[in-house]
């Protein structure tokens, strides 16, 4: 992946923004098929538009921006495509922890790390560990990720703690899962751009996407550029955002303890 140069702007979006953008960043195989190249062609183009959309995030203000690059069914792949996509975060993560440190931007994975090879789960952790401190700007990337699962270790983790006596049944709501979830430590995203024309999200953030806009345009992922990334803002900005209640009520908080909704009883 190519360096990340982006300006070190006030991390408070512009007005009418998101906070937290999500992107499934789907379309590199059939860039490449489209135009005769090997598949890991798409992989590397790929990673020129996350390029281009960190400075397009920084220069709106978004501080957070989470990024879907290997799913818990990509595995399913051919494996010399799984082999080069692991090369390639390898890659990325040995060239842009200096950019990530000048920058300010906290480096975070969520998913399944402990099946990744123990050279790319090391290179995750001492990137993680440099950029930790940072608070401007977080890049997260879900990697060996997939909601589902997701939601299986968090109620294990709960299982646990109801098991050994921490952590009492009655107090088992939305919120103790939340906090259990990968997530724990991100706001919800507010925003969810997928790319290539699919109209599907694929497993990815699916507790946390429950009130989220979602973007979908047919550019292809090697394609999205910073005109794309506006355009996406641009849409979201002209969203009524309810979280279920009614126009007239002003109220735009949205619901997180699903025991205090009126139908929960």
């Amino acid at each position: 992946m190519s360096e990340v140069n982006v300006s070190t702007r006030s991390p408070t979006p512009k007005r009418g923004n998101p906070q937290h953008i999500a992107i499934i960043m789907d379309g590199n195989g059939r860039w490449a098929k489209a135009r005769n190249r090997p598949r890991i062609e798409g992989h590397r183009q790929g990673a020129e538009a996350v390029k281009r959309t960190l400075t397009a995030a920084q220069k709106n203000g978004i501080p957070y921006i989470t990024l879907y690059a290997f799913s818990v069914e990509n595995w399913n792949r051919p494996a010399a495509e799984v082999a080069d996509l692991m090369q390639l975060l390898e890659h990325f993560l040995s060239t842009q922890l200096k950019q990530l440190i000048e920058q300010r931007i906290r480096f975070r994975v969520i998913g399944r790390t402990k099946h990744l090879s123990e050279k790319l789960q090391v290179k995750i952790k001492d990137t993680v560990a440099a950029t930790a401190h940072f608070s401007d700007y977080t890049l997260t990337l879900a990697l060996n990720y997939g909601a589902r699962t997701e939601l299986v270790d968090a109620l294990q983790a709960i299982g646990n703690k109801l098991q050994n006596g921490t952590l009492d049944l009655a107090d088992v709501d939305y919120n103790c899962i939340q906090q259990h979830l990968y997530t724990a430590e991100l706001p919800d995203p507010d925003l969810i751009i997928r790319s290539s024309g699919e109209y599907r999200l694929s497993n990815f953030l699916l507790l946390q996407s429950a009130y989220a806009e979602i973007y979908f345009t047919p550019t292809l992922w090697p394609d999205f550029k910073e005109a794309d990334f506006e355009a996406a803002l641009a849409d979201f900005k002209q969203r009524e955002r309810r979280f279920g209640n009614t126009q007239d009520t002003g109220n735009e908080t949205p619901v997180t303890a699903i025991d205090n909704h009126p139908l929960s009883s």
